[in-house]
């Protein structure tokens, strides 16, 4: 589970970075991000109806981007929020495979 401040958790925060953000695009996922000035990087997740209708494969995908997010974390610089939005070809890959996508566009982020 990722830490409390690496959490966007409030509404306006996700609109924020909705409307303002940067967008990559992966093969499985779409991230918008924002440089801001906070002091740690935070990172909110979106899994729709549109990757699956069952509650159950949509809360397994949010929980793998999550622990993917987890463990590259220390990559990230600090100021950023990054939403993650999940799209419906998740369901089809590997935790290693999300893993490494997530690696990629961090480095990505990191370089721009």
């Amino acid at each position: 589970m990722l830490p409390l401040k690496n959490r966007l958790k409030k509404k306006k925060d996700f609109e924020k970075v909705l409307k303002q953000g940067e967008n990559i695009r992966g093969s499985v996922m779409y991230f918008k991000v924002l440089k801001t000035k906070e002091p740690e990087p935070r990172i909110g997740f979106i899994v729709s109806k549109k990757v699956s209708p069952k509650a159950v494969e949509r809360n397994k995908a949010r929980r793998r981007m999550k622990e993917a997010v987890r463990s590259s974390l220390d990559s990230l610089k600090k100021g950023t929020d990054i939403v993650i939005i999940a799209l419906p070809k998740i369901k089809e890959k590997s935790f290693e495979e999300i893993k490494e996508e997530i690696q990629k566009t961090f480095k990505k982020i990191n370089n721009v």
